[in-house]
This record gives structure tokens, sequence and C-alpha cells, in this order.
């Protein structure tokens, strides 16, 4: 289940991923109020698993969650750029509980159409 796709921001790019308020109901731990902070463990296209920080703002009625811990590291990792696009997904696994998988995505033109293709890491 695709949990949220967002197109990168330069925020995103340097200091940390923000991502809609909605969607922090998808992380129990932070929803439920436990906690201001859970680490995710989070698999990328090829099974290489990145721990991102997942913090929510402590005051407020606007919680405001972001992304950071290895954030900076897989947006250098995949060399991405502004206007790319990130995807999570959520897994429910019976066995396993939720896991998590994140996508690069670059926008390209191909024969005069949009497409949004997967990026590779940076080499």
């Amino acid at each position: 289940m695709e949990i949220f796709n967002k197109a990168l921001t330069k925020t995103d790019i340097n200091v940390r991923f923000s991502f809609p308020t909605d969607k922090i109901e998808c992380f129990a731990e932070l929803e439920e109020g436990q906690s201001y902070n859970v680490n995710l463990k989070v698999k990328d296209r090829r099974q290489r698993v990145w721990t991102f920080s997942c913090w929510k703002r402590r005051n407020g009625s606007h919680p405001k969650p972001w992304l950071s811990g290895e954030w900076l590291r897989f947006v250098k990792h995949y060399g991405l750029k502004i206007g790319d696009k990130v995807v999570m997904v959520q897994e429910n696994d019976h066995f396993l509980g939720s896991q998590y998988r994140i996508e690069a995505k670059r926008r390209i033109i191909v024969l005069g159409e949009e497409i949004w293709a997967d990026v590779l890491m940076n080499c």
C-alpha cells in the first residue's frame, strides 16, 4: 500500500524530508502519542536497508512529520535532485509486521510522453 509520494524540495534535499501530516497515521508509534520519534527500517529497490528517524513536532496541534537519520545519505547515494519523487510503501507481513519500502523516481520525457523512471544509485 502506498503511504505517500512527494516531489522533493530544496529542504528535502539539503536538510530533512517532510511528508504530509495526514500520513502520520501509518506510523502507529507516532500516531498514538507514544513517542515523538521512531526509527524506521526502510528497504530500497536493491534491498539495502536504510534507517530513517521519523519525527513529529512535540508542541502544537499540527505535528508536521519529517524523516532524518540516514535520509541525507539516501539522497546522496541516489543523487536525488529537486523535483525528483519519493514513494513510500508499507507492506504488512503476518509474521514480521509492517515493512517499509522506498522508491526514488525521476521525471523523464520519452517520445514526447512524461514518465517517472526509477532512479538508479549515483555512480
